[in-house]
């Protein structure tokens, strides 16, 4: 059988106008693929019911830091007294830090392996804090915080940053090989985040932790197409700004360049 001329030139154009990955199956295979990550969500819907829903979604920083703050086991103060993190449900009314009482509104968790880095070679390490590091019970006991972890506090080495005000700086800037270690267990941790009416901090063993807010600068690190995918996992927001404003500056968002690696 005869194959017309004008299906063979398309044929040949075709051909010619193929990606050279498709042209390389060993290349096709190889080729990185967006990690994903599974994301537990916990959230305090208009009508006083709990939604509990398990969303599949990227391994990117801005989704992970929503989930990655504290360990199992991190007592959080509320009216009822000290409640384990992974214990806590939306609706129960959380004691701040500075005494005030708002509700929580969504819980996060999700399950990483510390010893191994995580996209794009990202250190996915917690930071233990031992007793009494900052201070007469400060913390009372040794407190393990996750990657996304902000305390308020500033390092000596940072102090020219905050222009002495109080600023809240990434749990691994505190490291000092001594008191405050890094440290990667081999095998799977669940940690978890919580999210409040507004941004605030609380206590976790006489230290001041925030509370989940994505940063001021969120809008500008993911694409318009994943923004459906983020704010899925937060049912009570519908854009950026619904997380209100930050109650202290970030040291990493301040000067990023004055931090560790």
């Amino acid at each position: 059988m005869t194959i017309p001329t004008s299906l063979a030139r398309a044929a040949q154009r075709a051909v010619r106008t193929a990606s050279p990955v498709l042209n390389d199956p060993a290349a096709l295979r190889t080729q990185q693929r967006q990690q994903l990550r599974r994301y537990e969500v916990s959230a305090l819907m208009p009508d006083g019911s709990v939604s509990e829903v398990r969303h599949i979604a990227p391994a990117l920083p801005l989704f992970e830091d929503a989930f990655c703050a504290f360990s199992r086991g991190a007592l959080i103060e509320t009216e009822n007294g000290p409640v384990a993190i992974e214990d806590i449900q939306p609706g129960e009314r959380v004691i701040t830090a500075d005494g005030q009482v708002q509700p929580l509104l969504w819980k996060g968790s999700t399950i990483i392996v510390p010893g191994r880095p995580g996209p794009n070679g990202r250190n996915m390490r917690l930071t233990r804090i031992m007793a009494d590091s900052f201070g007469m019970q400060r913390p009372y006991s040794f407190v393990l915080a996750g990657p996304s972890a902000r305390l308020l506090g500033t390092p000596a080495h940072l102090r020219a940053e905050a222009g002495g005000g109080p600023m809240l700086t990434p749990v691994q800037e505190f490291v000092d090989g001594n008191n405050v270690v890094e440290t990667a267990p081999p095998t799977a941790v669940e940690l978890f985040h919580i999210c409040l009416k507004r941004h605030t901090t609380i206590r976790i063993g006489g230290l001041e932790f925030e509370t989940y807010h994505p940063g001021p600068h969120a809008p500008r690190l993911i694409s318009h197409s994943m923004r459906a995918l983020f704010f899925a996992l937060f049912p009570h927001i519908g854009m950026f700004g619904d997380f209100g404003p930050l109650a202290f500056p970030r040291a990493d968002e301040i000067r990023p360049n004055a931090l560790t690696a």
